[in-house]
């Protein structure tokens, strides 16, 4: 038996992050956790942001959303405290505004990768983009930082500086977030399960519980009684 987690991300949503260490906690507690496969997926929350902006996260915000500044460093407040809570130190004052549309091919080479030999780079990767992101003030649109984020999570730099332009991975991350789009994705982070169960945004690690026994519950064999009971013998006797 095996389960399937497919994960809908953005490296630009902080949420996106804290959903990561919440499915993480819940599937480090799951008995079974060397029988779910996870897969992470593209996409992109704002596909037009230039490959670099200018001002900081709270400027964008308010230009992009028109919500009022004060509102902006209030909502941004309470995601900080929410990552807090699982562990994330998220700097908002340093984070680099950036397109991650690069990011997300080197993110397909290293799915690709991983497909050839079974290794965990994928995983890798999203971890440390996220951080660098988040917590460390990175440029996750620039080439140096893609490579050297690429080289720690085990991807070779000829892979990596192939991958950032490559037009072929542009159509991967397309596929993907077009597949998203086509079972209803349209916010991130959203996880499917075995293609039966969607958790939509970072859910409490319970939900993630919930949905992980389900799906192995789905798959385990269910007798069908017939014809009632009749006689037999047990721990008590005849």
């Amino acid at each position: 038996m095996s389960i399937d987690v497919q994960i809908w991300s953005d490296i630009a949503c902080p949420w996106c992050f804290i959903g990561k260490r919440r499915f993480e906690k819940a599937l480090a507690a799951f008995p079974e956790r060397d029988q779910v496969r996870v897969t992470w997926r593209s996409y992109q929350l704002d596909p037009t942001l230039p490959e670099h902006y200018d001002g900081s996260e709270v400027d964008y915000l308010v230009a992009a959303k028109g919500i009022p500044r004060e509102n902006i460093q209030e909502m941004i407040g309470y995601v900080g405290q929410q990552a807090e809570g699982e562990g994330l130190a998220y700097d908002f004052g340093r984070l680099v505004v950036a397109n991650s549309r690069r990011a997300h091919r080197v993110l397909q080479a290293a799915k690709r990768a991983d497909q050839a030999d079974g290794g965990g780079r994928t995983d890798a990767l999203e971890e440390a983009l996220f951080s660098a992101h988040f917590e460390n003030g990175a440029d996750i649109g620039d080439v140096d930082t893609l490579v050297a984020l690429s080289a720690e999570a085990g991807l070779e730099e000829t892979t990596v500086r192939a991958a950032l332009d490559s037009v072929e991975l542009d159509a991967a991350v397309d596929a993907d977030v077009q597949d998203g789009l086509t079972i209803g994705v349209r916010g991130v982070p959203f996880f499917v399960v075995n293609n039966a169960y969607g958790v939509s945004g970072a859910q409490p690690s319970e939900v993630f519980t919930q949905v992980l026994e389900r799906a192995l519950a789905d798959q385990r064999p269910k007798l069908i009684d017939v014809g009632g009971e009749g006689e037999a013998c047990g721990p008590e006797g005849c």
